[in-house]
């Protein structure tokens, strides 16, 4: 019997989104996590916001928010907030009822540089890197390094001198068409007039240049969780000097130094190689043919661990794809190294919560790699 199609009519109806959230949802093991790092972190919260005034919306409730907006790779935060205002899920997961209103997505600006000032984003990451640490998802021994690169939200045409001079263009003031040849850049000379912070480089031979933002991830290699991260500007800092700063404080926060570092050829040099000794780090580099560096030779690379260390270092790569594809970080929507890094924190945070999420249901599983 063909069924009938009734017009929705208005009605008084008793409803709670926890009820409408299966019980096995994902979502469920990664909203325990948050709210575990979140209640350490409420005396933090407590200092951000005046005791007098109309209150504000939680800070618990936009960084959560956020986390939701990589988990489900939503392009903008105005889209974010128009589905919190329709979706069960997302209102559940927050903490809203089903009559709560909803914020303006301009709040998200508003509060930027309250969390920058306060470094909410770096201390949610490391609440959330020593949480997994507390469940022994965490190695403290074997770790891999490696930076990419993050597309600044800025055009080639914004590439200006920094004279003042600007590139002949037809001037059409929306999309001028602007015509760069014979004329030499650099970024000494030119700078964006978008973001002054973002730096053009060529990621290789026969690529193109672009405007970009570098950034660096340290990772343990138990269960492939980022536990150190940092952006920079593309220029002025080099991979191998962004890594020895994450493994210098990977070395002041943990218990115990690191034993191996793992990294591509990238960092086959005598600066990454000369640190690692000095820590007592056996570094597990790719090696360059026909480069010879004083510290890493065959004694190292002949072990079992320095094999290992090069399979696992893949991983890596992993927590970069992720973090451009469904984080949307391939082309940063923020301008400036401090609001990229702080958006980057954010992700990668989201990141870990869904590989501890699913640590969560099953028991860890220690694993031993041989060291050099």
């Amino acid at each position: 019997m063909r069924g009938i199609v009734t017009a929705q009519a208005d009605m008084l109806c008793l409803l709670s989104p926890e009820s409408r959230v299966p019980q096995h949802h994902p979502l469920r093991r990664v909203k325990a996590l948050v709210d575990e790092v979140l209640r350490d972190l409420s005396p933090l919260f407590d200092e951000m916001y005046a005791e007098l005034g109309r209150p504000s919306v939680p800070p618990e409730r936009l960084l959560k928010a956020k986390v939701l907006q990589a988990l489900y790779t939503i392009r903008s935060e105005a889209l974010l907030v128009e589905a919190l205002d329709y979706n069960l899920l997302f209102r559940w997961f927050l903490d809203l009822n089903l009559l709560d209103p909803v914020w303006d997505s301009s709040t998200f600006s508003q509060n930027q540089i309250r969390l920058l000032q306060h470094r909410t984003a770096e201390l949610f990451f490391a609440r959330l890197v020593a949480l997994a640490r507390e469940h022994g998802w965490v190695s403290d021994a074997h770790f891999t390094v490696d930076g990419t690169l993050i597309d600044a939200w800025a055009s080639l045409k914004s590439f200006q001198p920094k004279t003042g001079a600007n590139a002949p263009s037809d001037g059409d003031p929306g999309n001028p068409s602007v015509d760069f040849h014979g004329e030499r850049r650099s970024n000494a000379t030119h700078e964006s007039t978008t973001d002054s912070e973002a730096r053009l480089l060529r990621k290789g031979k026969g690529k193109e240049a672009k405007l970009c933002f570098g950034l660096h991830a340290l990772m343990e290699n138990r269960h492939g969780l980022c536990v150190q991260a940092e952006v920079t500007s593309a220029t002025g800092v080099t991979e191998t000097t962004a890594a020895t700063e994450l493994l210098a404080r990977q070395v002041d926060q943990a218990e115990r130094p690191p034993q191996t570092v793992g990294a591509d050829k990238g960092y086959h040099n005598a600066e990454m190689v000369s640190f690692c000794r000095e820590q007592g780090i056996a570094p597990h580099v790719a090696q360059i043919k026909d480069r010879q560096v004083t510290g890493l030779d065959g004694r190292t690379t002949r072990t079992l661990g320095y094999q290992t260390s090069q399979k696992v270092r893949k991983r890596i790569e992993e927590i970069f794809g992720w973090c451009k594809e469904i984080g949307g970080l391939r082309r940063t929507r923020k301008r400036g190294v401090d609001r990229v890094g702080l958006s980057a924190l954010l992700i990668l945070s989201s990141y870990n919560l869904v590989r501890m999420a699913k640590l969560l249901g099953s028991p860890p599983r220690p694993t031993t790699l041989a060291t050099a």
